[in-house]
């Protein structure tokens, strides 16, 4: 029988590691440092066409930007959402008019999180339900495997939206998304 030892770590040793944003990128929770699984191709095309779909809506009238793979270190844990979205009043800007080239030192305002094969669906969840308790308004989890998208809202009951299943969006971004919707970008050249 082989064992490793996992070493323990406080947040401060994490963030002082020069390979946490590697590829891939190490998140850190429970005093742990985990490496986040390299996206396959379902993983990686969801993520870029949801992140452009709402950007093509939210950041084109200054309400919001979708930012995929952004560290957010906040409570007792430092992750890497799969794709972020926050407020514009929430985006420091430097003089230039350009956002800060850093990490996020509070939880996003909606975080979003797609399932690859080789994850555990428990460790993303406990990431997007940390997200939900320290302010984000909205996270999502989909699962392409099952055709889902898991809806994370304060203080209400997690609920699974397929198929046609209209999606909750951040109030302000005017976007109708479905289940469907989204898992038909799995199919190319349409």
């Amino acid at each position: 029988m082989i064992t490793t030892s996992i070493q323990s770590l406080t947040l401060e040793e994490f963030l002082k590691r020069p390979d946490i944003d590697g590829s891939p990128a190490w998140e850190y929770s429970d005093r742990q440092a985990v490496p986040k699984p390299i996206p396959q191709t379902h993983h990686s095309r969801l993520q870029l066409k949801l992140a452009a779909t709402i950007d093509a809506i939210a950041e084109t009238q200054q309400i919001a930007a979708a930012f995929p793979e952004l560290r957010c270190t906040f409570g007792d844990r430092s992750i890497v959402p799969d794709i972020v979205v926050l407020t514009w009043s929430k985006i420091p800007f430097n003089a230039a008019g350009e956002p800060e080239n850093s990490a996020l030192t509070f939880a996003p305002d909606w975080a979003i999180e797609i399932l690859s094969p080789q994850q555990t669906s428990t460790k993303v969840i406990s990431n997007l339900l940390h997200c939900i308790k320290n302010g984000s308004r909205l996270g999502w989890l989909l699962d392409p495997e099952d055709r889902a998208v898991f809806v994370f809202q304060p203080q209400q009951e997690l609920e699974i939206y397929r198929n046609g299943d209209r999606l909750p969006v951040l109030e302000t971004i005017a976007l109708e998304l479905t289940a469907d919707l989204i898992f038909d970008w799995l199919k190319m050249n349409r």
